[in-house]
């Protein structure tokens, strides 16, 4: 029996890949071409476009099997493919865990598939700024009583947006939860990558998180996570509570 086969999720294998540069060249070069083409758009999950890259899906269903969360708060809800996502993997974990989705607007026609969805009866969609306070204050008031909280912030990506739904939501996790930032790539991006969007380099999630983790000792960056899937649209933005 090989060594990989004993212990296929071997961390040295794991350090020995992100050390080495040609791949990460690699990687990143995949990145940056793929977005030319808007690679996320191209995959579903149970029938919803969830426009994320594959391996921050295989990366967020380890999270959600590792930490088992009762509550999973996910700003930005587009056409609900990470909403189902998440609704999907509570219904595996049994119990009644369930998902509380922020969007400033939830279009009709995608309102309308979420909540004729099979999962459905998992998932809370509520339409407002997630940085609103009554927003979330309704979102505070859902997850009281959970034993764990789990929030993915993929919403307005500017600096500030992001800051403020950090300093909202990151009171709900508890040690050993986790507080994802989605789209933190953004800073590694040319600076003309999105001409008609507020945020860019030097204004995005990526910022946001890192005076966020200057002033907050709660939580710290799984490295482990960045290291082994080395394509991700959140570098850096998977955060892991490491005190109550």
């Amino acid at each position: 029996m090989t060594p990989d086969e004993r212990n296929p999720l071997s961390p040295e294998r794991v350090a020995a890949m992100a050390a080495d540069t040609e791949m990460r060249a690699a990687a990143t070069e995949f990145f940056l071409r793929s977005c030319e083409h808007r690679y996320s758009y191209n995959f579903t999950w149970l029938g919803r476009p969830i426009i994320q890259y594959p391996q921050d899906v295989i990366a967020l269903q380890e999270i959600v099997w590792r930490t088992q969360p009762d509550v999973i708060v996910e700003t930005g809800v587009a056409h609900g493919g990470s909403t189902v996502l998440f609704a999907s993997l509570l219904q595996l974990l049994g119990g009644n865990g369930r998902v509380i989705a922020v969007d400033i607007d939830i279009r009709a026609h995608n309102r309308a598939a979420i909540e004729s969805h099979p999962l459905a009866g998992r998932i809370t969609l509520i339409e407002g700024s997630s940085v609103d306070a009554a927003i979330a204050e309704r979102v505070r008031a859902a997850t009281a009583g959970a034993r764990s909280v789990m929030v993915v912030l993929d919403s307005n990506h500017t600096h500030e947006h992001v800051r403020a739904e950090l300093v909202l939501y990151s009171p709900l996790i508890r040690k050993g939860g986790y507080l994802v930032v989605m789209d933190t790539v953004v800073e590694h991006m040319a600076p003309d990558a999105f001409p008609d969007r507020p945020w860019g380099r030097g204004d995005n999630p990526m910022t946001a998180v890192r005076e966020f983790l200057a002033l907050n000792p709660r939580f710290e960056t799984d490295r482990e996570i960045d290291d082994k899937l080395l394509v991700s649209v959140a570098p850096g933005g998977y955060l892991r509570c490491v005190a109550d």
